[in-house]
This record gives structure tokens, sequence and C-alpha cells, in this order.
């Protein structure tokens, strides 16, 4: 499967920060998603995108957005690093199998064994609206990116 504008977003099932499950599929016909996926918890490049996100989240409720973030990290790292940088959205751990939903979403980098700085946009209907990615692991992505997915979204 390729992941391109106008594709159905591969479905997934994962745990949040909690040991709450998200199903993808379980948002179809009732709101966007915006899926942020990011290397590694407790580094500054994804901290500081995370807090920023969670400081304009009234930007993704005011599009009738959820907003999921995604790393290959554990749950139990990520509780501890949400709970320490005051995270206040879904941060789901694809440690288990192994990255295989940053594989689907085609962000996967298999030599760092970590997902790669990619936004991906799910229109209500559950197919792929938009998708961007940041210039490098060390690159934060631009919140005027995310600014026009959520505008087109309306």
């Amino acid at each position: 499967m390729t992941i391109a504008v106008g594709s159905p977003a591969p479905d997934f099932t994962l745990k949040d920060q909690d040991g709450n499950e998200h199903t993808l599929s379980s948002f179809q016909g009732q709101s966007p998603v915006v899926l942020v996926f990011v290397p590694f918890a407790f580094t500054g490049v994804c901290e500081g995108e995370f807090c920023q996100l969670a400081e304009n989240l009234n930007d993704f409720e005011s599009a009738g957005a959820q907003l999921i973030g995604i790393t290959c990290d554990r749950q139990f790292s990520i509780k501890a690093w949400t709970e320490k940088a005051g995270i206040n959205f879904p941060v789901l751990s694809d440690g288990w199998p192994h990255g295989a939903v940053a594989q689907a979403y085609e962000c996967f980098n298999e030599d760092l064994g970590c997902a790669m700085r990619r936004t991906v946009v799910i229109d209500k209907e559950g197919n792929i609206a938009e998708v961007f990615d940041s210039g490098g692991l060390g690159e934060p992505r631009q919140k005027d990116a995310y600014d026009a997915a959520l505008a087109a979204l309306v």
C-alpha cells in the first residue's frame, strides 16, 4: 500500500500513554484525525513539537479533528514523558511489533529503529487528506503546515 492523498488510511489499534486502546477506524464518520509521528520520547525536538501542539490543541478541536501522536517508544516511557512535558493528547506506542504502524505509513527508519517525522491528516471518511514531513530527524515541522491542513478540512 502506498501512502497517497485520497487513498484509504491504513487501520491500526495501538495503546496510548495510559494503556487505552485507540483504533483509527473508530473515528471514521465521526471526525478527522491528525497523526503525528516522532522518532523518540525525551528528545528536544520531539518534545518541542509535541508541546507546541499541546499549546495549540484548541486549533485541532476547533476543526473537529482528533490529534494523535505516535512513537516507537514503549507505553511506560511515553507515560513518563507526556506527564513531564505536559502533553495533553493521546500519544500511542508503536513499540510492538516494533514500528509496524510507522512502516504502514512509510515513515519507519530501519537503520535507527524509529519513526521519521511525518504528519498524516485523515479526513472524516478515513482517507488521507494531507501528508507532510520535516526536513530530517533534527528538524521540526512548522505550525503553518498544520494550520493549512486543518483549514483544508473545513
